[in-house]
């Protein structure tokens, strides 16, 4: 047992985030997203949605401040009215952890899957939310 850590993240999650160097990419996933998505190295959380493991994650993963956007949502289709709500929830997450928050940028889904694929690993979610991916770049601990 340690100290300080969210019970959330189990400790296969907690190897994985330690065992990732800088410009690692780590995707978590919504319950909507598909296995062709996704890298050989997944933890699977699928009671809990993505705010608040975003949450849990900051709390030690650093974002990449040598790039524009350390972190990449999934863009919402080009006829698709509807407004991904949960990117504010986790732009607030950001900015608890990050000086500058989330600095995130939205690709398309075409891009979007073979990205999260090559991903150093996944965190597979219930997440009901649609549009709710996100990937995130690490960056060194100073």
């Amino acid at each position: 047992m340690l100290k300080n850590i969210p019970s959330i993240i189990p400790p296969e999650l907690m190897k994985i985030m330690m065992e990732m160097g800088h410009g690692d990419e780590l995707l978590i996933c919504d319950g909507n997203y598909p296995k062709l998505g996704c890298p050989e190295r997944c933890v699977r959380m699928d009671g809990h949605g993505i705010p608040e493991i975003l949450d849990a994650i900051l709390r030690f993963f650093p974002l990449d401040s040598y790039v524009e956007h350390p972190a990449i949502l999934m863009a919402v289709l080009p006829n698709d009215p509807y407004k991904p709500e949960i990117w504010d929830v986790y732009r607030e997450i950001g900015k608890r952890y990050e000086q500058n928050g989330l600095r995130e940028e939205a690709i398309q889904k075409a891009d979007f899957y073979p990205r999260g694929a090559k991903c150093y690993a996944c965190v597979a979610t219930g997440e009901g939310a649609l549009y709710a991916n996100i990937i995130l770049k690490k960056g060194v601990v100073k």
